[in-house]
Protein backbone atom coordinates (compact mmCIF):
# COMPACT_ATOMS: atom_id res chain seq x y z
CA UNK A 1 0.00 0.00 0.00
CA UNK A 2 2.86 2.26 0.84
CA UNK A 3 4.47 1.80 -2.75
CA UNK A 4 1.33 2.24 -4.39
CA UNK A 5 0.70 5.60 -2.30
CA UNK A 6 3.82 6.83 -3.23
CA UNK A 7 3.48 5.38 -6.89
CA UNK A 8 0.48 7.63 -6.97
CA UNK A 9 1.71 10.81 -5.25
CA UNK A 10 4.97 10.90 -7.57
CA UNK A 11 2.00 10.69 -10.80
CA UNK A 12 0.08 13.67 -9.53
CA UNK A 13 3.13 15.23 -8.82
CA UNK A 14 4.07 14.86 -12.74
CA UNK A 15 0.84 15.77 -13.97
CA UNK A 16 -0.28 18.58 -11.99
CA UNK A 17 3.42 19.84 -10.03
CA UNK A 18 3.91 19.81 -6.51
CA UNK A 19 1.48 20.22 -4.07
CA UNK A 20 1.03 23.25 -1.70
CA UNK A 21 3.07 22.41 1.43
CA UNK A 22 0.53 24.50 3.22
CA UNK A 23 -2.13 21.84 3.90
CA UNK A 24 1.02 18.95 4.47
CA UNK A 25 -0.45 16.94 7.45
CA UNK A 26 -4.26 18.11 6.97
CA UNK A 27 -6.49 15.46 7.58
CA UNK A 28 -7.45 13.38 4.62
CA UNK A 29 -5.41 15.59 2.45
CA UNK A 30 -2.00 13.65 2.69
CA UNK A 31 -2.75 10.38 0.65
CA UNK A 32 -5.81 10.32 -2.05
CA UNK A 33 -6.93 6.79 -1.38
CA UNK A 34 -9.47 7.20 1.68
CA UNK A 35 -11.50 10.07 -0.56
CA UNK A 36 -11.21 7.66 -3.21
CA UNK A 37 -12.26 4.81 -1.25
CA UNK A 38 -15.43 6.76 0.24
CA UNK A 39 -16.28 7.42 -3.27
CA UNK A 40 -16.46 4.09 -3.94
CA UNK A 41 -18.16 2.79 -0.83
CA UNK A 42 -21.09 5.88 -1.72
CA UNK A 43 -21.54 4.51 -5.30
CA UNK A 44 -21.83 0.90 -3.59
CA UNK A 45 -24.53 2.31 -1.01
CA UNK A 46 -26.44 4.15 -4.06
CA UNK A 47 -26.42 0.73 -5.62
CA UNK A 48 -27.13 -1.94 -3.22
CA UNK A 49 -28.88 0.23 -0.74
CA UNK A 50 -32.59 0.59 -2.34
CA UNK A 51 -32.17 -3.33 -3.54
CA UNK A 52 -31.38 -4.11 0.52
CA UNK A 53 -34.29 -1.51 1.14
CA UNK A 54 -36.48 -3.04 -1.48
CA UNK A 55 -38.81 -5.33 1.06
CA UNK A 56 -38.75 -3.36 4.07
CA UNK A 57 -40.52 -0.47 5.12
CA UNK A 58 -39.12 3.27 5.05
CA UNK A 59 -37.56 4.80 7.92
CA UNK A 60 -38.95 8.41 8.70
CA UNK A 61 -35.88 9.40 9.91
CA UNK A 62 -37.70 13.48 10.68
CA UNK A 63 -35.85 14.01 13.86
CA UNK A 64 -32.23 13.57 12.57
CA UNK A 65 -33.30 15.07 9.45
CA UNK A 66 -33.74 18.37 11.23
CA UNK A 67 -30.89 18.70 13.46
CA UNK A 68 -28.86 17.39 10.08
CA UNK A 69 -30.28 20.31 7.98
CA UNK A 70 -29.62 22.37 10.62
CA UNK A 71 -26.04 21.78 11.03
CA UNK A 72 -25.44 22.28 7.34
CA UNK A 73 -27.05 25.62 7.15
CA UNK A 74 -25.30 26.49 9.91
CA UNK A 75 -21.53 25.07 8.60
CA UNK A 76 -22.63 26.74 4.77
CA UNK A 77 -23.29 30.33 6.82
CA UNK A 78 -20.30 29.94 8.60
CA UNK A 79 -18.04 29.32 5.20
CA UNK A 80 -20.03 31.94 3.29
CA UNK A 81 -19.15 34.62 5.97
CA UNK A 82 -15.67 33.07 6.61
CA UNK A 83 -15.06 33.36 2.57
CA UNK A 84 -16.29 36.92 2.71
CA UNK A 85 -13.79 38.42 5.25
CA UNK A 86 -11.18 36.52 4.25
CA UNK A 87 -11.55 37.39 0.20
CA UNK A 88 -12.27 40.63 1.87
CA UNK A 89 -8.99 41.16 4.30
CA UNK A 90 -6.81 39.60 1.39
CA UNK A 91 -8.11 42.32 -1.08
CA UNK A 92 -8.63 39.59 -4.06
CA UNK A 93 -8.76 40.57 -7.03
CA UNK A 94 -12.04 39.62 -9.09
CA UNK A 95 -10.46 38.91 -12.56
CA UNK A 96 -7.57 36.65 -11.14
CA UNK A 97 -5.63 35.59 -7.78
CA UNK A 98 -2.86 33.86 -7.29
CA UNK A 99 -2.21 31.35 -4.70
CA UNK A 100 0.24 32.88 -2.61
CA UNK A 101 -0.37 37.03 -2.90
CA UNK A 102 -2.54 37.51 0.46
CA UNK A 103 -0.45 36.19 2.84
CA UNK A 104 -2.50 35.53 6.33
CA UNK A 105 -5.50 36.16 3.86
CA UNK A 106 -4.48 33.38 1.92
CA UNK A 107 -4.39 30.89 5.15
CA UNK A 108 -7.78 32.03 6.28
CA UNK A 109 -9.28 30.62 3.22
CA UNK A 110 -7.21 27.78 3.10
CA UNK A 111 -8.87 26.71 6.51
CA UNK A 112 -12.36 27.61 5.18
CA UNK A 113 -11.97 25.35 2.11
CA UNK A 114 -10.90 22.54 3.44
CA UNK A 115 -14.21 22.49 5.56
CA UNK A 116 -15.84 22.96 2.16
CA UNK A 117 -13.65 19.93 1.09
CA UNK A 118 -14.83 18.17 4.13
CA UNK A 119 -18.63 19.16 4.17
CA UNK A 120 -18.97 17.26 0.59
CA UNK A 121 -18.48 14.11 2.72
CA UNK A 122 -20.92 14.96 4.84
CA UNK A 123 -23.35 15.62 2.05
CA UNK A 124 -23.47 12.15 0.87
CA UNK A 125 -25.85 11.54 3.87
CA UNK A 126 -28.72 13.30 1.26
CA UNK A 127 -28.39 10.51 -0.58
CA UNK A 128 -28.17 7.89 2.57
CA UNK A 129 -31.16 9.49 3.57
CA UNK A 130 -33.36 9.24 0.37
CA UNK A 131 -32.43 5.32 0.12
CA UNK A 132 -33.34 5.04 4.04
CA UNK A 133 -36.75 6.65 3.55
CA UNK A 134 -37.04 4.72 -0.12
CA UNK A 135 -37.43 7.72 -2.30
CA UNK A 136 -35.01 5.68 -4.81
CA UNK A 137 -36.68 8.10 -7.80
CA UNK A 138 -34.78 11.05 -6.64
CA UNK A 139 -31.40 9.16 -6.72
CA UNK A 140 -30.60 10.69 -10.05
CA UNK A 141 -27.95 10.98 -12.24
CA UNK A 142 -27.14 14.31 -11.39
CA UNK A 143 -27.62 14.03 -7.79
CA UNK A 144 -25.13 10.81 -7.56
CA UNK A 145 -22.86 12.64 -10.72
CA UNK A 146 -22.44 15.90 -8.35
CA UNK A 147 -22.00 14.44 -4.98
CA UNK A 148 -19.79 12.14 -6.16
CA UNK A 149 -17.33 14.32 -8.10
CA UNK A 150 -17.04 17.67 -5.77
CA UNK A 151 -15.31 15.57 -2.91
CA UNK A 152 -13.09 13.88 -5.37
CA UNK A 153 -12.58 17.35 -7.33
CA UNK A 154 -11.71 19.36 -3.50
CA UNK A 155 -9.72 16.21 -2.49
CA UNK A 156 -7.39 17.86 -5.62
CA UNK A 157 -7.75 21.33 -4.84
CA UNK A 158 -6.85 21.56 -1.73
CA UNK A 159 -3.69 20.12 -2.32
CA UNK A 160 -2.72 21.90 -5.17
CA UNK A 161 -4.65 25.24 -5.47
CA UNK A 162 -6.44 25.65 -1.89
CA UNK A 163 -6.99 29.78 -2.12
CA UNK A 164 -6.87 32.40 -4.77
CA UNK A 165 -8.84 31.97 -7.66
CA UNK A 166 -10.28 29.05 -6.12
CA UNK A 167 -12.62 30.43 -3.81
CA UNK A 168 -15.30 32.12 -5.77
CA UNK A 169 -17.51 29.01 -6.71
CA UNK A 170 -16.76 27.71 -3.35
CA UNK A 171 -18.51 31.30 -1.56
CA UNK A 172 -21.49 30.91 -4.43
CA UNK A 173 -22.40 27.40 -3.14
CA UNK A 174 -21.96 27.86 0.29
CA UNK A 175 -24.74 30.82 0.18
CA UNK A 176 -26.69 28.78 -1.90
CA UNK A 177 -26.38 25.97 0.51
CA UNK A 178 -27.63 28.19 3.24
CA UNK A 179 -30.89 28.41 1.42
CA UNK A 180 -31.11 25.11 0.18
CA UNK A 181 -30.58 23.16 4.00
CA UNK A 182 -32.94 26.03 5.46
CA UNK A 183 -35.12 25.12 2.83
CA UNK A 184 -35.09 21.73 3.74
CA UNK A 185 -34.81 21.44 7.71
CA UNK A 186 -37.83 23.70 7.55
CA UNK A 187 -39.88 21.16 5.39
CA UNK A 188 -39.42 18.62 7.70
CA UNK A 189 -41.68 20.53 10.24
CA UNK A 190 -45.30 19.64 8.44
CA UNK A 191 -46.95 22.66 9.75
CA UNK A 192 -44.40 24.82 8.00
CA UNK A 193 -44.77 23.45 4.55
CA UNK A 194 -47.26 25.43 3.18
CA UNK A 195 -45.72 28.68 3.67
CA UNK A 196 -42.31 27.48 1.91
CA UNK A 197 -42.48 29.33 -1.53
CA UNK A 198 -38.55 29.24 -2.43
CA UNK A 199 -37.74 25.78 -3.83
CA UNK A 200 -38.04 27.19 -7.48
CA UNK A 201 -35.38 29.75 -6.88
CA UNK A 202 -33.01 27.58 -5.10
CA UNK A 203 -32.31 26.00 -8.85
CA UNK A 204 -32.77 28.91 -10.37
CA UNK A 205 -29.88 30.32 -7.90
CA UNK A 206 -28.01 27.49 -8.46
CA UNK A 207 -27.69 27.91 -12.31
CA UNK A 208 -26.79 31.20 -11.93
CA UNK A 209 -24.21 30.36 -9.69
CA UNK A 210 -22.82 28.18 -12.49
CA UNK A 211 -22.98 31.00 -14.75
CA UNK A 212 -21.36 33.43 -12.45
CA UNK A 213 -18.49 30.99 -12.03
CA UNK A 214 -17.93 30.55 -15.39
CA UNK A 215 -17.64 33.80 -16.24
CA UNK A 216 -15.17 34.48 -12.88
CA UNK A 217 -13.41 31.24 -13.87
CA UNK A 218 -13.24 32.71 -17.63
CA UNK A 219 -11.55 36.23 -16.70
CA UNK A 220 -8.72 34.24 -15.01
CA UNK A 221 -7.86 33.03 -18.78
CA UNK A 222 -8.09 36.58 -19.92
CA UNK A 223 -6.70 37.97 -17.74
CA UNK A 224 -4.09 35.55 -16.17
CA UNK A 225 -1.99 35.71 -13.15
CA UNK A 226 -0.12 33.78 -11.32
CA UNK A 227 -3.02 30.64 -11.14
CA UNK A 228 -2.53 27.76 -13.16
CA UNK A 229 -4.74 28.01 -16.22
CA UNK A 230 -5.05 24.15 -16.51
CA UNK A 231 -7.03 24.67 -13.58
CA UNK A 232 -9.66 27.18 -14.82
CA UNK A 233 -10.22 24.94 -18.01
CA UNK A 234 -11.30 22.46 -16.15
CA UNK A 235 -13.19 24.36 -13.95
CA UNK A 236 -15.37 26.02 -16.66
CA UNK A 237 -15.83 22.39 -18.27
CA UNK A 238 -17.46 20.89 -15.29
CA UNK A 239 -19.66 24.11 -14.50
CA UNK A 240 -20.61 23.18 -18.22
CA UNK A 241 -21.57 20.15 -17.48
CA UNK A 242 -23.47 20.99 -14.04
CA UNK A 243 -25.53 23.58 -16.17
CA UNK A 244 -26.47 21.12 -18.84
CA UNK A 245 -27.51 18.76 -16.56
CA UNK A 246 -29.47 21.42 -13.98
CA UNK A 247 -31.31 22.85 -16.81
CA UNK A 248 -32.37 19.64 -18.02
CA UNK A 249 -33.42 18.83 -14.30
CA UNK A 250 -35.36 22.51 -14.27
CA UNK A 251 -37.13 22.14 -17.27
CA UNK A 252 -38.10 18.25 -16.36
CA UNK A 253 -39.53 19.84 -13.05
CA UNK A 254 -41.01 23.15 -13.79
CA UNK A 255 -42.60 22.37 -17.17
CA UNK A 256 -46.14 20.97 -17.30
CA UNK A 257 -44.95 17.21 -17.51
CA UNK A 258 -43.02 17.95 -14.67
CA UNK A 259 -46.06 19.04 -13.07
CA UNK A 260 -47.94 15.71 -13.49
CA UNK A 261 -44.64 14.77 -11.92
CA UNK A 262 -44.97 15.89 -8.54
CA UNK A 263 -48.45 15.24 -8.09
CA UNK A 264 -47.59 11.24 -8.64
CA UNK A 265 -45.01 12.01 -5.46
CA UNK A 266 -46.60 14.51 -3.34
CA UNK A 267 -44.53 14.50 -0.66
CA UNK A 268 -41.51 15.40 -2.34
CA UNK A 269 -40.58 18.58 -0.64
CA UNK A 270 -38.86 17.31 2.56
CA UNK A 271 -35.09 16.56 2.83
CA UNK A 272 -34.89 12.86 2.27
CA UNK A 273 -37.57 13.54 -0.41
CA UNK A 274 -37.08 16.77 -1.77
CA UNK A 275 -37.61 16.16 -5.57
CA UNK A 276 -37.32 19.65 -7.23
CA UNK A 277 -34.07 20.77 -5.39
CA UNK A 278 -30.56 20.03 -6.32
CA UNK A 279 -31.28 17.90 -8.89
CA UNK A 280 -33.63 15.73 -6.83
CA UNK A 281 -36.03 14.71 -9.79
CA UNK A 282 -37.76 11.87 -11.05
CA UNK A 283 -35.90 12.75 -14.81
CA UNK A 284 -32.89 10.58 -15.34
CA UNK A 285 -33.72 8.25 -12.23
CA UNK A 286 -31.60 5.35 -11.46
CA UNK A 287 -34.70 3.79 -10.27
CA UNK A 288 -37.01 4.17 -12.92
CA UNK A 289 -38.31 0.50 -12.78
CA UNK A 290 -39.40 0.54 -8.87
CA UNK A 291 -42.50 -0.42 -8.58
CA UNK A 292 -45.14 2.57 -6.91
CA UNK A 293 -44.97 2.02 -2.63
CA UNK A 294 -47.59 3.33 -0.75
CA UNK A 295 -46.57 6.33 0.80
CA UNK A 296 -45.42 6.21 4.47
CA UNK A 297 -47.50 8.78 6.93
CA UNK A 298 -44.78 10.40 8.92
Amino acid sequence: MENFDASLSTYFKALLGPRDTRVKGWFLLDNYIPTFICSVIYLLIVWLGPKYMKNRQPFSCRGILVLYNLGLTLLSLYMFCELVKGVWEGKYNFFCQGTRSAGEADMKIIRVLWWYYFSKLIEFMDTFFFILRKNNHQITVLHVYHHASMLNIWWFVMNWVPCGHSYFGATLNSFIHVLMYSYYGLSSVPSVRPYLWWKKYITQGQLLQFVLTIIQTSCGVLWPCTFPLGWLYFQIGYMISLITLFTNFYVQTYNKKGASRRKEHPKDHQNGSVAAVNGHTNSFSLENNMKPRKQRKD
